[in-house]
């Protein structure tokens, strides 16, 4: 009789960043104690100092992984389409995939920034995070071709911070749908280049 393999059991890293996800995205990073995340993750206090330096490393890891995590989620959805405008609206359809999930507290940038004190390492990440989301509209808004692509970005972002906000406070999927609808009547009133109109 073959023996049936056991997965190995995840790191102590591995389980403190799985603890510190869940904690501080759904209670706050301020209102967690690293107790509780020790806690929660079931290893000894020292290890999370040996392994990362203490809370504010363990955050900015929490942060970091965050936008990484964003950031595949957005190109899997840029890579499953062609068309330059299409591009465009993917971004609020991961929203959508996003928002529907049960553990949706939020984007996790707009909580962290709410609690952050001005140049703390939730403000830097935040700060990083909304370079990302301005030039990840700026490059998509060139690729279509707009006349004026940081005009169109700037839209865009609006509307992609207006979804997640509602999406929060509503508790509802159906924001990213309705950014998606006026983002779709924001390029058909945009000027584009004659070589990238549809």
């Amino acid at each position: 009789m073959a023996k049936t393999s056991t997965p190995p059991k995840p790191s102590a890293r591995e389980r403190l960043l799985a603890a510190s996800d869940e904690l501080f995205y759904t209670e706050g990073i301020h209102t967690v104690g690293i107790d509780r995340v020790i806690e929660k993750a079931g290893v000894a206090k020292g290890s999370l100092y040996y392994i990362f330096g203490g809370k504010d490393q363990l955050i900015e890891a929490y942060l970091f992984n965050r936008h990484q995590a964003w950031m595949e989620t957005v190109q899997r959805g840029l890579d499953a389409v062609d068309d330059p405008q299409a591009k465009i609206l993917a971004v609020f359809d991961q929203l959508g995939i996003l928002f529907a999930q049960p553990d949706f507290r939020g984007c996790a940038f707009m909580n962290a920034t709410a609690e952050a004190l001005p140049g703390s390492l939730e403000d830097l990440a935040a700060t990083k995070f909304r370079r990302w989301i301005h030039e990840l509209f700026g490059e998509l808004a060139r690729d279509a071709g707009a006349m004026d692509p940081k005009a169109l970005a700037d839209q865009l972002v609006v509307l992609y911070d207006g979804a997640n906000t509602t999406a929060q406070m509503d508790k509802t999927a159906a924001p990213a749908n309705t950014a998606k609808t006026m983002a779709q009547l924001v390029l058909a009133a945009t000027s584009f280049k004659a070589h990238s109109l549809s």
